[in-house]
């Protein structure tokens, strides 16, 4: 028999034994398997990368304040053996069952069976792992270029032709090669809709004619990574278009600077401006900022082929209606003025290379001598600049009013001194004879119209200057003799 203290001591054993059995059941927990919300694949990029999963746990008793619930995404294989845990919450966060939790995926993520589970931290327990399901984060996700953007390729008979990814291209091409991790796909197209698979690199060598494209690699996800088309054909010698592409597109916009033109890959490379060789253009790329036709003769080894292009620029066209060397009298003025087909236009006038003060039209009246410029500026659309330049000149006065018979010229065609210039009273008009002989009493020059034009021909001078003698006869027979030394 049992004493009452006996009793009472078994009694509080049994109350301990069932404290420490309920808190061993309060210190653990079940984790149900978590669930996708709204996704059956993660397509992830810089714009989108925000999924949901929901889990039921029990009981909820068995939290710990400090619990903090993770989740944790397998590898590309669906292995947890090498995970990595994408979200944690805070601690005590999640208190009520079901739970849903907001995740996203790294940014290496790429494959077609990754999973995820839920764990605990305070009790430790682990979820049995979800459904597998593609993801891929798109660190490309833009269409890109290959081939230089060139729409055909040729090969010779017998040989192939590399296609290759541009790196980074022309224009603003996105090109994926600046992401090392992506893996690519290369297709032929079967048909306007239809494609098949033909192996998978950054390249591809072709030796089938045929037209290639190549895809990013992300798997079910759909994308718009995927490359220009490239019609490839087998050739003999000139038999093709090795085709040109301009980056800027054509017509282009030369605002945005040079417009490279690029053709197929090849041995050598020449090309050619309206119709005249390039000199030193012998890449497969060349750069322009004028409209033309443009063509490039490629090497391809065995054989070679030429392209041609028409190259517009998209900048307005302007003229002006004055010439390039204009003269004005003393007192005159010229109106110049400029047509244009420039959206919102804006003009500048310049004389010397300095802006005249409010001249701001299309046109601009000229009252000075000088070397006049205007800059014609597009403000919308293809943003650019042209301009035009002209010079105005004092008209030339054949027979200045001078006073005296000059005795020294300089006829070295810089306008100044250049002829014998007599006082008016002795030229055309007059009827006055002027007689010109050389050092050897030789007539050089007789007339009774005098123009201010003597010597009009070349009279093969020598560095040693040379003296010629005149006679001016009026009709009233006043004589006037001298010399002319003519300095060279």
């Amino acid at each position: 028999m049992y004493t009452n203290k006996t009793k009472y001591q078994l009694y509080l054993l049994m109350c301990l034994f069932i404290f420490i059995l309920q808190q061993k059941i309060n210190a653990q927990i079940v984790i149900g398997t978590p669930q996708l919300v709204e996704f059956n694949q993660a397509c992830a990029n810089e714009d989108f990368n925000n999924f949901a999963t929901n889990f039921v746990f029990s009981p909820e008793s068995g939290l710990d304040a400090s619990n903090q619930f993770s989740i944790e995404m397998s590898n590309a294989n669906g292995d947890f053996n090498d995970s990595t845990i994408i979200l944690t919450t805070n601690p005590g966060e999640i208190t009520s069952s079901p739970a849903t939790l907001n995740f996203s995926i790294p940014t290496t993520t790429a494959g077609e069976n990754y999973r995820i589970r839920i764990k605990s931290s305070n009790p430790v327990a682990t979820s049995s792992g979800s459904q597998s399901f593609p993801a891929y984060y798109k660190l490309q996700d833009s269409p890109f270029t290959i081939n230089n953007l060139v729409s055909t390729g040729a090969y010779c008979s017998g040989g192939s032709y590399l296609l290759t990814i541009d790196n980074p291209g022309a224009g603003n091409n996105d090109s994926p090669l600046n992401y090392p991790t992506l893996n690519y796909n290369w297709y032929k197209e079967t048909s306007a809709t239809t494609s098949v698979f033909v192996t998978s690199g950054t390249t591809l060598s072709v030796n089938q004619e045929g037209t290639y494209f190549v895809e990013t690699d992300y798997g079910t996800c759909t994308s718009s990574s995927f490359s220009n088309r490239v019609t490839i054909s087998e050739v003999v010698a000139g038999e093709t278009d090795a085709g040109i592409s301009s980056s800027l597109g054509n017509p282009f916009c030369p605002d945005q600077g040079e417009t490279i033109l690029s053709t197929i890959s090849g041995n050598s490379y020449q090309w050619f401006e309206d119709g005249e060789i390039i000199s030193g253009a012998t890449s497969q790329m060349y750069s322009t900022l004028d409209s033309g036709e443009y063509a490039v003769q490629v090497d391809l080894g065995d054989c070679s082929v030429s392209g041609t292009i028409t190259l517009t620029s998209e900048l307005f066209d302007g003229s002006i209606n004055v010439e390039e060397t204009n003269t004005l009298e003393e007192g005159e003025s010229l109106q110049a003025i400029v047509i244009t087909n420039a959206n919102n236009p804006e003009f500048e006038w310049y004389l010397d290379n300095t802006p005249i003060a409010g001249a701001t039209q299309d046109s601009y009246n000229v009252t000075s001598f000088g070397n006049y410029t205007v800059v014609v500026t597009e403000t919308s659309g293809c943003l650019g600049s042209r301009e035009f330049t002209f010079q105005v000149t004092e008209a030339f006065n054949p027979f200045p009013d001078v006073e005296n018979i000059p005795n020294i010229i300089s006829p070295n065609g810089d306008t100044i001194n250049d002829t014998w210039t007599l006082p008016t009273k002795y030229v055309t008009g007059t009827n006055t004879e002027v007689l010109i002989m050389d050092n050897r009493g030789k007539i050089v020059f007789q007339t009774n119209d005098y123009l201010n034009n003597w010597p009009e021909n070349d009279l093969e001078l020598t560095s040693i200057n040379q003296v010629f003698y005149y006679i001016i006869t009026t009709q009233d027979n006043q004589v006037k003799k001298g010399s002319i030394t003519i300095i060279k």
